[in-house]
């Protein structure tokens, strides 16, 4: 996990900016998949949501300038 949250941090700003346009499309389409009934959705919706979150964390820090 720790290697995986290093490598995403030396990625460059517009490839991380890329990605969560990318998730977020995926969540639409997920919870659209959840909405119609398909039970196994939750748990990819739930991995989704948290990779969002640290690729926002990671963006943030870099606007704020306190990047590790």
């Amino acid at each position: 996990m720790k290697a995986r949250l290093e490598k995403t941090r030396m990625q460059p700003s517009e490839e991380l900016i890329k990605r969560v346009v990318e998730i977020k499309e995926s969540l639409f389409r997920l919870n659209f998949k959840k909405a119609l009934g398909d039970p196994d959705t939750v748990k990819d919706i739930r991995v989704q949501k948290k990779e969002l979150a640290r690729l926002k964390t990671i963006l943030r820090q870099r606007a704020l300038g306190i990047e590790k």
